[in-house]
């Protein structure tokens, strides 16, 4: 199955102390299975660029971030997803930021499952499928 990982999926590889679980998930995953969107590196890049560790942020992105995951890019057949599930979450009284929005239409879009840690945000979007890898690890490094 492919994946399209979330920002925090990608950040979480980043901390002094990844969690083990994760990261041994993601050694078996194919290379060619990993994915993430412009958003997600948007997103990374303004988190680089507000820390005071910048440049170090800046290296892992284009050291180590672009160079794992293929970038998929937020284009119209994108949009129009994120049009459509905008309007039906909107209908619901259900509205979620724009960007998790994108990034959500992304994987949509590409038939990907999408890897996030924020499992009960994202998985009020219909039609999106969504991995409990990071979120499940998470809990489990807190019991």
């Amino acid at each position: 199955m492919p994946y399209l990982f979330d920002t925090d999926a990608i950040s979480e590889l980043f901390r002094k102390r990844p969690l083990p679980t994760y990261v041994a998930w993601l050694k078996t995953v194919p290379r060619e299975e990993q994915f993430s969107s412009a958003v997600v590196i948007g997103e990374l890049y303004k988190g680089a660029y507000r820390s005071e560790h910048r440049e170090r942020h800046l290296r892992n992105i284009e050291e180590r971030v672009l160079p794992a995951v293929t970038i998929l890019p937020y284009d119209v057949a994108t949009a129009r997803v994120f049009g459509s599930v905008r309007a039906q979450l909107e209908a619901k009284g259900k509205i979620l930021p724009d960007a998790d929005l994108q990034i959500a239409a992304t994987a949509i879009h590409h038939g990907l499952e999408l890897v996030t840690g924020n499992v009960g945000h994202f998985s009020r979007i219909p039609g999106l499928t969504v991995s409990r890898t990071l979120h499940d690890a998470r809990k489990a490094s807190r019991d």
